[in-house]
């Protein structure tokens, strides 16, 4: 008699997949500990770690300790006890984004927020946590980008593919520039990532300051103050892993993220609750490992798209040297310098040009253009030095020629550097504007 294999393809397919599983062993804070499946588990890996209602809750290995796995959840740990079902996920998460996510507002785990229906997937998986860049393979960086704003594209110009930093205190004035920069600027897409943020300036964010029009060409990625640090620190990753996937695609993206100071925290949380040693300000050494792996991932890749990063630091205090501004200023290729004196006397973006710096300005810009700017600055920097005995009334007109002419310019220079939140200004105009008002022209030009 002869046996047919085909009559077993029914009950193979019936049969229910193994899954491999540990039990829950401690419960401490937000740490959970895992024990049974250690030897099937690495740092990064995933598990899903079953309530005792049976609701699954997302975790991520973040040590060993005593031969158990120590888990971080990526939501709440509510009814989760001892024995609970601790469930082996493997592989790593990707994601899998289109066109369509343009306009659209999604959570950390590529979930949409909007309520606009599913996301879409595409035929191609991207890491979300992905390695820099080869530096062997990545191109230089591009022509010069326009990004809308009248100080940053004259005195701060920024290339394709360059990576800044927007240092500023509390309430300068960040999230307003940000928004200017996703309406105004040239490049194909913008990913916007707010990590850390209030909630209820979130909505305020998409609706008012970003609008219709910044939506429409952006994706924008929200973990707010309130979620776990691990969902704060993925958004970050979710947040470059979408500008890398358009940057493939051959686009110019531009990737913002409010802001690295909140990444850093949520970093700082998850060392210390896995027992890493503190060290400058409370920040474990894993905090300044991953900036770099993080950051590094904007810029040009192998092909022609780029990914230009803007990413706000939160100083406190308004100190600029504290730890993650120091580290962050190391990276990146230049800093945008927002100071509170400046915001308060009403000039708004408040950027303190002779503080701030581009890396890559002198060679993205023409030999007219470099002059130019210089020359402004040499005005604005001599005003700076006299600018209190000028408000004394100690300095004495026809002491120095170069002074008298600082003072006769500077308010046409302030008014330059002025710029409303629905205003644009592009690269050439801003240029002619500078040069009439070195010129002798009153602002506005």
């Amino acid at each position: 008699m002869m046996y047919d294999p085909n009559l077993l393809i029914p009950e193979i397919e019936a049969l229910v997949p193994f899954k491999i599983f540990g039990r829950v062993t401690s419960v401490l804070g937000m740490l959970v500990e895992v024990g049974g499946v250690e030897r099937r588990l690495s740092i990064g890996g995933r598990c899903r770690v079953i309530s005792r209602g049976g609701r699954p809750v997302p975790c991520e290995v973040v040590g060993f300790r005593n031969g158990k796995a120590l888990l971080l959840p990526y939501g709440t740990l509510e009814d989760i006890g001892l024995g609970c079902r601790a469930e082996v996920s493997e592989g790593q998460p990707e994601i899998n984004p289109t066109p369509a996510w343009l306009g659209r507002v999604i959570n950390a785990l590529g979930e949409p927020l909007d309520g606009k229906g599913p996301l879409p997937l595409g035929p191609v998986g991207n890491p979300i946590k992905a390695a820099p860049p080869q530096a062997s393979t990545r191109k230089r960086v591009g022509e010069k980008i326009d990004l809308g704003v009248r100080s940053i594209n004259t005195f701060l110009s920024c290339c394709r593919g360059q990576r800044m930093g927007i240092f500023a205190g509390s309430g300068v004035g960040k999230s307003v520039l940000m928004s200017m920069l996703a309406r105004y600027t040239a490049a194909s897409v913008t990913v916007i990532g707010l990590i850390g943020e209030r909630g209820r300036e979130v909505q305020e964010f998409i609706e008012d300051d970003l609008g219709e029009e910044g939506l429409a060409r952006s994706v924008v990625v929200v973990a707010t103050s309130d979620e776990p640090p691990l969902m704060r620190r993925q958004a970050a990753y979710m947040t470059f892993a979408v500008a890398e996937h358009f940057r493939d695609q051959g686009l110019d993206v531009l990737c913002m993220m409010d802001s690295v100071t909140r990444f850093a925290m949520a970093q700082r949380e998850i060392g210390l609750s896995a027992g890493e040693p503190p060290t400058t300000k409370g920040y474990p050494p894993t905090v300044f490992a991953e900036l770099p792996r993080l950051l590094e991932r904007a810029g040009p890749g192998a092909g022609d798209g780029t990914i230009t990063g803007l990413f706000t630091v939160l100083v406190d205090g308004d100190d600029h040297n504290e730890p993650i501004a120091d580290a962050v200023r190391g990276i990146l290729d230049g800093h945008i310098v927002m100071e509170r004196r400046i915001g308060e006397r009403g000039r708004y973006p408040a950027i303190n040009i002779l503080r701030s710096v581009s890396r890559t300005m002198p060679d993205c810009n023409t030999d007219e253009e470099n002059a130019l700017v210089i020359a402004a600055r040499r005005l604005m920097s001599s005003y700076s030095d006299m600018e209190e005995m000028i408000r004394l009334g100690a300095y004495r007109r026809g002491s120095d020629p170069q002074v008298d002419r600082a003072i006769e310019l500077n308010p046409h220079i302030e008014g330059f550097l002025r710029q409303g939140r629905h205003e644009r200004s592009d690269l050439a105009t801003g240029y002619a504007q500078l040069q009439a008002i070195l010129n002798g022209a009153s602002w506005p030009v």
